[in-house]
């Protein structure tokens, strides 16, 4: 049965399931890099800071950068909520690109099941040792957190 013309509202439009409670972003314009074999904050200003209204609500988070590989091998870039990271020990994804550098994106659907400040933030990490790259300096970096109601 369909509700168009009913004069009903459904339940789930009344009670906030399903809809952005809030959105906040964060931008870095500087090139950032490493050369070290396990995630490091790949920047300090490139992290949201985000208080889910209820335990039950959903957090999206999405990041934009571009990426580099300075010689062969790969560099993983992830997420990570405070001290979790939410990808796999390869990350989100990962750019083989000697000296070039290619658009990279991640998301994810978290559940955090808190109401207490929830950091999230960008990582990488080189799986050789040799330098991984994070922004170039020109293009903005960003990183999009969004709490649905669940």
């Amino acid at each position: 049965a369909s509700n168009l013309g009913s004069g009903t509202v459904p339940a789930a439009r009344l009670s906030g399931v399903g809809k952005v409670l809030q959105v906040i972003t964060a931008t870095d314009s500087t090139a950032r890099s490493t050369t070290n074999t396990g995630f490091v904050t790949a920047s300090n200003t490139l992290s949201v800071t985000i208080t889910p209204a209820s335990t039950s609500n959903k957090i999206f988070v999405m990041a934009t950068a571009t990426g580099e590989k300075g010689v062969a091998g790969v560099a993983y870039y992830t997420i990570w909520r405070d001290s979790t990271e939410l990808g796999t020990t390869q990350g989100f994804t990962g750019i083989q690109s000697t000296g070039v550098q290619l658009p990279l994106a991640m998301s994810t659907l978290d559940s955090p099941s808190s109401t207490s400040a929830i950091v999230y933030q960008v990582y990488l990490r080189s799986n050789d040792g040799s330098t991984a790259y994070l922004g170039n300096g020109t293009y903005e970096s960003t990183i999009t957190c969004m709490e649905i109601g669940a």
